[in-house]
């Protein structure tokens, strides 16, 4: 039986840590472990923090085309977004996810230079689960269709 809406957003929020995948100059896949998202909204938004001058970045500005992962290794499940990733260095999104201890990573602030934002807009997921697989397209609004 497929996982509800419902259950893939508990199983993204508790997860520890996310997988992002980028496609680098010579076309091939890279992946990456990052902290959880800073914030969601649904299936279809999603944003993480990173340093601009990151390898990511520059894969992400030639070829937005992404997903994300998210692991339950207790029951051996998970899910995969896939869709397209966003550099943002506005200070408004900047601002809406920095939290305390980031300095740690962008010592200036929230206006470090080498501080920005990814923003995911999921199309679609694949959720694994019970050595089964099953893709759901995603309407406007990040709600199953």
């Amino acid at each position: 039986m497929p996982m509800s809406p419902q259950t893939v957003q508990n199983l993204i929020d508790r997860a520890g840590f996310s997988l992002i995948g980028s496609t680098d100059e010579d076309g091939f896949p890279n992946v990456k472990a990052m902290l959880p998202p800073r914030r969601r909204e649904g299936l279809s938004r999603f944003w993480f923090t990173t340093n601009t001058s990151s390898m990511r970045v520059a894969q992400y500005r030639n070829d937005s085309r992404a997903c994300i992962y998210f692991l339950d290794s207790r029951f051996f499940r998970g899910v995969m977004l896939v869709g397209h990733m966003q550099v943002l260095e506005d200070q408004a999104s900047k601002e809406m996810i920095w939290q305390d201890g980031d300095t740690t990573y962008y010592p200036q602030g929230v206006t470090d230079p080498d501080y920005c934002v990814l923003r995911f807009d999921a199309i679609k997921y694949r959720e694994y689960q019970n050595f089964r697989s099953l893709t759901t397209l995603l309407a406007e609004g990040g709600m199953p269709r």
